[in-house]
Order: structure tokens, then C-alpha cells, then sequence
């Protein structure tokens, strides 16, 4: 990109030094695409140079000053005006001055924390960047470069399973267990549907995934539902006594890791959604929230023995006779 005033103008860009090596890792801009960044994790250091290369080498270029700085910000839609800093690193890379040919200057930020991962969402946006900055008297020079950041969780030490009974008062019973409270991304979810009573003519089941991102506080809070995935898992009048087992792989969804009250400004939760629509067209309900997060390889690595095994537990041993949550399922003829 090139910058002109008064005459004259300079590219600028940033070069990270490990730039081969590093991964890359799509993610999602505000349009809706997908993009390649440079992927890092909390406590990595960000390092490279900022080159400056003169459009035309017989004019010098002054100054007010060169510096770098690493942001970390959080920006709320229906707030643009204002963007929320929660990380904000500056090097100054050269006093006031003149450039007169092309030069570039290194640059280093050590054991950068990044407490939280990039996000684009429905009504907000959490990015990672680099800005380069040559400060002029009228008009600055800006050159800005976006990174992705995951966070990476370790193996939930509890990690329970979901087992409850719904209904409705003499027509319908049915009993559900999920394997887990807790998924990483790339896990599966294994469960069990059983059917207690079934007065009620059901022809079609399905279990959603569905995402809930909360912006804003006190009276100004915005919740935006998007549904992720839909699962069959029947089609047809279950009868009693029939178990419907259950198998969804997350891998083949886009999902990030829940996300709870970031820098007090939005929360990204998940819920399985599992729903029975019955001849009539009407549609009950019972909503689930359960927890993902992010394994990494090297998480996978030291996973201890005993938590290797209980990761599989669910397997083969889930009793669904036991109770543990009554509640009531959901009636809803708006015909969602």
C-alpha cells in the first residue's frame, strides 16, 4: 500500500521474522469470508521488522517519529466510535527525523499476553494487530497487520454427564443423556434418547446446535441465537420403550470455544437443542448448555492416563435409568 503527501510517499510493511515457519489459521472477517492470518498463542513473542521503502529515492521523507505498536481490542457494532483496548504494547523504532533511502527497523515483543481468542461475530469483533505508524504533521503514515489467536484449555478435570428427564404431564416422557458437559472442538458428541411415554403422535427428531452470542450490559444487552447445525436423529413415531442413540462429530462445524464475560463486554455460548416435532407441526423442546474448548496437540500429549480413560467412559456403560434434573419440555406452536 503506498502513502502520498506533499510529493512524496513510502510502502510500508511488516515482516514477521518467522514468518515461513509459522501456521497459519483461517478465520472469518466481518464480511463473512475467510481469510489466512498468522496464528499465535497467549504468552508468544511477536517479532519482525518494519520496512520502509521510498516511491521516489531523490525526496527525503520527514518525520515526527516511527513506532510499532501490538493491539489487542474489542469493537461493538452498534458502538463503532469506540474500540476497547485490552492489550496495547508500543516500541518506538526512531526519533524525528528524515528518511532519505529505504531501511527498515527489527522489532520485538516479548511473552506477549493474549488472554483471549480472535472472534467475529453477529455484533462484535475481537482482534489482534499490528500498527505501524510514521507520524507526520498533517497526515500519518499507517500500515496495520492482523494475527489470529487461539487459546488453547487443558482436560476439564470435571466433566460430568448430562442425564434428565422431560416431559409432558400424561403424554409425553422421554429421558436424554449427553456423554459430557464439556467438548473440545473436535470431539464427539455420544448420547442416548429413551423413551419412557409417548402419547403424542411424534414424526421427526433433532438435535441443534446452537450459538448464543450477548453483547452489552444492564438494559442494553443484545443476544443474537445462530444456529450452527441441525441433526436428525429420527425420523418416524418412536414407540415405548425405544432408545435412539446419538453420534455428532463437531469436527465438520465452524465453533469456537465458549466464551464468557470477555473484558466485561460479550459472552459466546453453546447449547444442544433437541427438538421433537410432532404431525401437527408443533414443536417441544428442551435446551442444553454445554461448554467447548480448544486441545491442542501439546494438551493431547500430557493428557494423563487416568483422564485418557475418562474421556472415554461414556462408552458402552451410560445408565440412562437414573434421573438426576426433572424439568419441563417446551410446547412451542410458533412453528420456529
Amino acid at each position: 500500500m503506498s502513502f502520498f503527501g506533499f510529493g512524496q510517499s513510502v510502502e510500508v510493511e511488516i515482516l514477521l521474522n518467522d514468518a515461513e515457519s509459522r501456521k497459519r489459521a483461517e478465520h472469518k472477517t466481518e464480511d463473512g469470508k475467510k481469510e489466512k492470518y498468522f496464528l499465535f498463542y497467549d504468552g508468544e513473542t511477536v517479532s519482525g521488522k518494519v520496512s520502509l521503502a521510498l516511491k521516489n529515492p531523490n525526496k527525503r521523507l520527514e518525520h515526527q517519529g516511527i513506532k510499532i505498536e501490538f493491539i489487542g481490542q474489542i469493537e461493538l457494532y452498534y458502538d463503532r466510535g469506540n474500540h476497547h483496548e485490552f492489550v496495547s504494547l508500543v516500541k518506538d523504532l526512531a526519533r524525528p527525523g528524515e528518511i532519505s533511502q529505504s531501511q527498515a527497523f527489527d522489532f520485538e515483543f516479548t511473552h506477549v499476553e493474549k488472554p483471549y481468542e480472535s472472534y467475529t461475530g453477529q455484533n462484535v469483533k475481537l482482534r489482534y494487530f499490528l500498527r505501524a505508524t510514521i507520524s507526520r504533521r498533517l497526515n500519518d503514515v499507517v500500515k496495520e497487520m492482523d494475527i489470529v489467536v487461539h487459546t488453547l484449555s487443558t482436560y476439564p478435570e470435571l466433566n460430568s454427564s448430562i442425564k434428565m428427564e422431560v416431559g409432558i404431564e400424561d403424554c409425553l416422557h422421554i429421558e436424554f443423556e449427553y456423554n459430557k458437559s464439556k467438548y473440545h472442538l473436535k470431539d464427539v458428541i455420544v448420547g442416548k434418547i429413551y423413551f419412557l411415554l409417548v402419547r403424542i403422535k411424534i414424526k421427526h427428531m433433532e438435535i441443534d446446535i446452537i450459538k448464543r452470542e450477548t453483547t452489552g450490559t444492564g438494559p442494553n444487552v443484545y443476544h443474537e441465537n445462530d444456529t450452527i447445525a441441525k441433526y436428525e436423529i429420527m425420523d418416524g413415531a418412536p414407540v415405548r420403550g425405544e432408545s435412539i442413540p446419538i453420534r455428532l462429530f463437531l469436527a465438520g462445524y465452524e465453533l469456537t470455544p465458549t466464551m464468557r464475560d470477555i473484558n466485561k463486554k460479550f459472552s459466546v455460548r453453546y447449547y444442544l437443542n433437541l427438538v421433537l416435532i410432532d404431525e401437527e407441526e408443533r414443536r417441544y423442546f428442551k435446551q442444553q448448555e454445554v461448554v467447548l474448548w480448544r486441545k491442542g496437540d501439546i494438551v493431547r500429549k500430557s493428557m494423563s492416563h487416568q483422564a485418557a480413560i475418562a474421556s472415554q467412559r461414556f462408552e458402552g456403560t451410560a445408565s440412562l435409568g437414573e434421573v438426576r434434573t426433572p424439568s419441563q419440555l417446551s410446547d412451542n406452536n410458533s412453528r420456529q
